[in-house]
């Protein structure tokens, strides 16, 4: 088991959290934690974003400007 501490929303203060034995095979990596106070499980999820394309930015034209009557 790997430990981490982190803010527990139960607690209501920073706790150790530890990695259950995990199922999925992800080792000391798994994303699902446990509080070592309360219990408490929390999931630590990671996204990946691809870079913005600059160049399809350029060619946009921008929204007409409406003018007040």
């Amino acid at each position: 088991m790997s430990d981490r501490e982190l803010y527990c929303d139960t607690c209501e203060g920073v706790q150790p959290f530890e990695a259950p034995p995990c199922v999925d095979g992800h080792g000391v990596d798994c994303p699902e934690l446990v509080c070592t106070g309360c219990g408490a499980a929390v999931l630590i999820a990671t996204f990946a974003f691809r870079a913005p394309h600059l160049a399809e930015r350029r060619h946009r034209r921008p929204a007409p400007r409406r003018h007040a009557a």
